[in-house]
């Protein structure tokens, strides 16, 4: 038994200690003195967690678990369990040698899990694909370790809670919550109108409809609203009724043949549209009355949406109307009394304005930076609350503009864009954490709101909505009610500030790699342990260890050791929870899974015998095969010995895949002399990478057919990627070589390799030309071919064929140059070149073994490159580093930093003080808002 970790609790009357050994298990040390000198220990099991690198007992009563592979864990105390049945050993009691003690492991008692801290790490592998068809990509993570590994599929968005379904008499089209009095804590009502009646629900410990509201049931609703302290409101197409809180109701009738067509309202102003251009207003009096203004204006155009702002705390009336036009533009009326509706401000836009939405959000100061999504506005320096007004617009081209609104003039400035969807883009106004926030609906559902200082413009991961409002109750104190086709659906919001949200399926070992099956797209995992026990090997050594039982019981105790070997059989503690059992050095277990990862059910399995590891997988289409089918081909080490390194060879088992991807077809298993790395599909056969050796196999009735080979790999091939006729191999410590391969002479030919050893974990292929490759002390580097370089040995004006086979140096004749390089800091384990955003420029995407996934981003212009270039200087300088360390010296740990800025050290620019960013901007010539635009626009181009 080893201990891995500690806590200690210490109070006046009491203090104990809490040990964790590798398994898990943790038990309850306490001291026993005589005069401050220890006299005994006292252990007794508490209860099993999963193994964590720290633990710390907080004053509070909690147990926080900062866990060595996935989730993090905070379990409340809730005993100390000194009151059970429960052993205890002491370090008085004596013991014979080979005398041990003995425990029982049991689920939780003393702890109950209170919450639970996502962490990816350790990722092995990941890939981003789109295989649930959403036009949005998700990335593929294969993370943790043993039985506690899991595949995790990720979703940009946050995670939705449903609280109720009901379905509707028909298909609404607007739904609507009030309340009572403006003091109410939660809402009273939800209306919902559709095409030809509006229907009222009250909210309560049920949601019931009533018939008493003072709501006019009998007509579509275009808006309703609280108005004053305890009236209601409502606007349909022939008027606008007013409802005071003792039922008594007050009409506005639409003059003449004209109707009611877009409306506003807040808590103290109503404007209405008549007949597509007339704008009339009305404002609440002191008694509480609605009256109308006496003059009436008429826009250019005809108006497509309009929105006010909420009524400031303090304030009579909002001060602005904003108002969209059919020719395509958005225009600001002022609601001063002095000249009312008249314009302030106007804005021309590329398309027709679908809905808008006044909101207030974040913090300003004197000088204004408003922010974009992920930008900071800097805080007033006397720390007022009062937050910046933003014009939010939903195009009908499926885009959403953000501009700032001058809350004294009413000017429109600093834009944002962002495109959301295919459809146009319906606002609306909700709560989020006590303050405003923006529901966008396109084609998804996003929401833009202000978190921990930052803003956030993120999708929902919900089906797809038509209308909301916000809705608060006593279930649920901020959620949103909306409507999609004929269903009522009630949502909550809780891991607001998450980029992505998870769902994760449990595997039973460690995942090594996966590939996707084109046709079906599902996965299918490779997963191996080492030190394990295959599920054969477990019931055989249980079935052993009862046998042993049975016999070591005398003749009086045989029936009962008869039924504890049954019982042992039989008890099965769930291993993801306790651990599996420890096998011993050298043993391996091993299976291939087929997952379907959008419902996360195992498709099949197909496990290997024992202490068969696989090292790599493959999948692939051979030429020779005229069934147009794909296989799997899988290598596998035998007996392998981590240190020192010793193997009984290796083979490779070639599969046949179902068109469905239902089954496996064995064929025949090939066996070699040294262990296969890796394995890659090229021109119809099978690329192996066997220890140092590179070989071509072809597809036999019995096994591969090795139809060519190379053997000037130094060390061990870790990685193969082909493309063309090229070859590109991946050595464990000298990087990368790059290999043509000659039909005519049946030839691997290496004809060019990296200048510096590289101890290679993950490589992709950029272009025909160039390869991103990482190492294990977490460098990244893109290594490019020159123009001068030729992969074609019958373009060598020398004729010096023999350069090929001897090299320069112990190295190839020609070298790759050096692109970029940088260091991440966290070891790379894998490395793709994908699109995250539908429309985006494409990234490399990374994973790292920390748990980490990030992304490079290309600069399209020398302007951007120069840019981030200068802002990162400027940060360096007046941003350095909070642990001392000299941030250019920290990126070249290893080599140089070269041709890649740090954008998280840029992104820190919007966190500093304002004087700050305010002497940088002058230094670089721009604004402060015009590099926070700039900020959002390269992020919002490649990534979420």
């Amino acid at each position: 038994m080893i201990f891995i970790c500690s806590a200690t609790h210490r109070t006046k009357s009491m203090y104990f200690f809490l040990l964790q050994t590798e398994q898990g298990d943790i038990f309850k040390i306490t001291l026993e003195t005589d005069d401050d000198v220890v006299s005994e220990i006292k252990l007794k099991y508490f209860d099993t967690v999963p193994p964590a690198t720290a633990m710390c007992v907080l004053k509070t009563g909690f147990l926080f678990v900062a866990s060595e592979f996935g989730n993090h864990y905070l379990y409340q105390i809730a005993h100390l369990g000194d009151d059970d049945d429960e052993p205890e050993f002491s370090s008085a009691m004596p013991l014979e040698e080979g005398e041990t003690f003995f425990f029982a492991p049991r689920a939780l008692k003393n702890l109950v899990l209170v919450d639970e801290l996502p962490s990816f790490a350790p990722i092995v592998t990941s890939q981003v694909a789109d295989l649930a068809n959403e036009d949005t990509p998700q990335l593929y993570v294969l993370c943790g370790r043993g039985p506690r590994s899991t595949l995790r599929v990720l979703r940009h968005g946050l995670e939705v809670s449903e609280m109720a379904v009901s379905e509707l008499p028909g298909n609404p089209n607007a739904v609507w919550t009030v309340k009572k009095r403006v003091d109410d804590e939660f809402d009273a009502y939800i209306i919902v109108s559709f095409v030809n009646a509006t229907l009222v629900l009250s909210i309560g410990e049920t949601v019931e409809e009533v018939t008493d509201s003072g709501f006019l049931g009998t007509t579509p609703t275009l808006c309703c609203a609280a108005l004053g302290d305890d009236a209601l409101v409502q606007v349909y197409p022939d008027g606008i009724r007013h409802i005071r809180s003792d039922k008594r109701v007050n009409e506005w009738k639409a003059p003449g043949k004209k109707s009611i067509t877009k409306c506003a309202v807040n808590q103290r102003q109503v404007v209405i549209t008549l007949s597509g251009r007339e704008l009339v207003y009305f404002e609440m009096d002191p008694t509480g009355e609605l009256n109308e203004y006496t003059e009436r204006s008429e826009m250019p155009a005809e108006i497509m949406c309009m929105a006010l702002g909420t009524v400031p705390d303090g304030e009579q009336r909002s001060w602005f109307l904003s108002v969209g036009l059919a020719d395509n533009t958005v225009r600001i009326l002022s609601l001063d009394p002095n000249n009312c509706l008249s314009p302030c401000s106007m804005q021309a836009l590329p398309s027709p304005a679908e809905s808008l939405c006044l909101v207030e959000m974040g913090h300003t100061e004197s000088t204004t930076n408003p922010a974009g999504d992920e930008d900071v506005p800097t805080q007033r320096s006397g720390g007022s609350n009062k937050g910046t007004i933003y014009l939010n617009i939903g195009l009908s081209n499926g885009v959403l503009l953000r501009t700032v609104l001058d809350p004294v003039s009413g000017d429109l400035a600093d834009t944002r864009t962002r495109y959301l969807g295919s459809r146009p883009v319906k606002l609306f106004r909700i709560k989020m954490q006590g303050s405003e926030a923006v529901l966008a609906m396109s084609s998804r559902t996003w929401l833009s709101y202000y978190h921990q200082n930052r803003f956030h413009l993120t999708p929902l991961s919900y089906e797809t909505l038509e209308y909301a409002s916000g809705f608060s109750s006593e279930q649920c104190s901020e959620g949103i009610v909306a409507i999609s086709t004929n269903t009522l659906r009630i949502l909550a919001l809780e891991k607001l500030g998450a980029v992505f949200n998870q769902v994760a399926f449990p595997l039973q070992y460690t995942p090594r790699t996966f590939v996707i099956h084109p046709d079906t797209g599902r996965m299918l995992i490779a997963e191996t342990d080492h030190n394990a026990y295959t599920e054969d090997t477990k019931n055989a050594r249980k079935e052993q260890m009862a046998e042993e039982m049975r016999n070591a019981a005398g003749d009086e105790e045989r029936e009962l050791a008869r039924e504890m070997a049954n019982a042992f059989i039989s008890e099965a503690l769930p291993e993801d929870v306790f651990s599996a059992p420890k096998a011993g050095l050298g043993l391996w277990a091993s299976q291939i899974r087929c997952l379907d990862a959008m419902h996360g059910q195992t498709m099949f399995s197909v496990p290997l015998t024992q202490n068969e590891a696989i090292m790599s997988m493959a999948l692939l289409k051979f030429s020779i095969a005229a069934d147009g089918r794909y296989y799997l081909a899988v290598g596998i080490a035998k007996d392998l010995q981590l240190n020192p390194r010793i193997s009984q060879g290796g083979c490779i088992d070639i599969y046949k895949i179902d068109p469905t991807c239902s089954s496996l077809e064995f064929l025949h298993r090939t066996e070699i002399e040294e262990i296969p790395g890796a394995l890659c599909g090229f021109q119809g056969r099978l690329l192996a990478g066997c220890g140092r050796m590179l070989r071509i196999y072809d597809l036999g009735k019995k096994k591969m057919l090795r139809k060519c080979e190379n053997k000037h790999i130094p060390y061990q091939i870790v990685n193969i990627q082909a493309m063309g006729h090229r070859v590109y191999v991946s050595d464990v410590q000298e990087s990368v070589f790059f290999i043509r391969y000659r039909r005519a002479e049946n030839q691997l030919i290496i004809f060019a390799d990296d200048t510096h050893p590289r101890w290679v974990t993950a490589t992709t292929l950029l272009d025909y030309d160039t390869i991103a490759i990482a190492d294990k002390f977490g460098n990244l580097s893109i290594q490019r071919l020159p123009h001068s370089v030729t992969d074609d040995v019958d373009e060598d004006p020398t004729g010096t064929k023999s350069l090929w086979d001897r090299g320069l140096l112990s190295g190839a004749s020609q070298k790759s140059e050096n692109i970029c390089s940088f260091h991440v800091g966290e070891i790379i384990m894998s490395l793709q070149k994908a699109t995250l955003i539908p429309g985006g420029s494409e990234a490399l995407i990374y994973a790292t073994l920390s748990g980490t996934v990030g992304a490079f981003v290309p600069f399209t212009s020398r302007e951007d490159y120069d840019f981030f270039q200068h802002l990162e200087m400027h940060m360096r300088n007046e941003n350095p580093p909070l642990c001392g360390r000299d941030h250019l010296s920290y990126r070249s740990s290893y080599y140089p930093v070269k041709n890649v800025l740090d954008g998280d050290l840029c992104e820190q620019y919007l966190s500093i003080d304002a004087v700050k960013q305010k002497s940088i901007a002058g230094d670089m010539f721009r604004t402060p808002n015009q590099i926070c635009k700039k900020l959002e626009d390269i992020r919002t181009r490649y990534a979420f």
